[in-house]
């Protein structure tokens, strides 16, 4: 049984829940710079998970315009009690787990990151790529589910609560992915920190 939303929320929660809600009615009413609102709101961490999930900038791209569009699409079907967030969520991250299982995502090679600091050594910047390279592997070799949720809670700070909406699942659940993600990261990665 769910509790109500706005239960043991904040007043600047609370009204935030309201005004959303009330964007949410006037884009259901066909008003497009509403719906253009929602859109600021989520955006930039929308492309953020979408990148997450598929790792290519055109691909998080499509996935994030895909998401919007079907949300719009199913917009009458929202209930404006609970915040839009993790209802958004919930369609990016099928429609990107969904993706993922029907093609293969294509790889590319990230482009070096410039140095703004000469000071750095070409050493130091190839043990950084080393680092990175061997945290991408172990990442990799995570099931599906406990990637998506550790890049959700450790890289982007998401709560375990908004990645378990997003999920559809408990939040329990979520962290015990989160655990299990951790547990196989920390054996992966003991050489780096000298625990071999």
């Amino acid at each position: 049984m769910r509790s109500d939303p706005v239960f043991n929320r904040s007043p600047d929660a609370v009204a935030e829940l309201r005004e959303e809600a009330a964007i949410v009615r006037q884009v259901r009413n066909g008003d497009v710079e509403a719906f253009d609102a929602l859109v600021r709101r989520y955006l930039r961490r929308a492309y953020s998970v979408a990148y997450r999930l598929l790792g290519h900038r055109e691909d998080a791209e499509d996935l994030v315009q895909e998401a919007f569009l079907t949300a719009l699409d199913r917009i009458e079907t929202f209930d404006v009690e609970r915040p839009f967030g993790p209802w958004f969520f919930r369609i990016l991250t099928n429609h990107g787990l969904n993706a993922r299982k029907a093609r293969a995502v294509r790889r590319t090679e990230a482009v070096p990151e410039t140095m703004d600091d000469e000071r750095v050594s070409p050493h130091l910047d190839a043990e950084r790529a080393e680092i990175r390279e061997q945290l991408r592997v172990a990442l990799d070799g995570l099931p599906e589910r406990q990637r998506f949720v550790v890049q959700m809670v450790d890289v982007e700070g998401l709560e375990t609560a908004e990645v378990a909406a997003m999920l559809d699942v408990s939040p329990g659940t979520v962290r015990w992915y989160l655990h299990q993600a951790r547990a196989t990261l920390r054996g992966e990665l003991a050489a780096l920190c000298g625990d071999d």
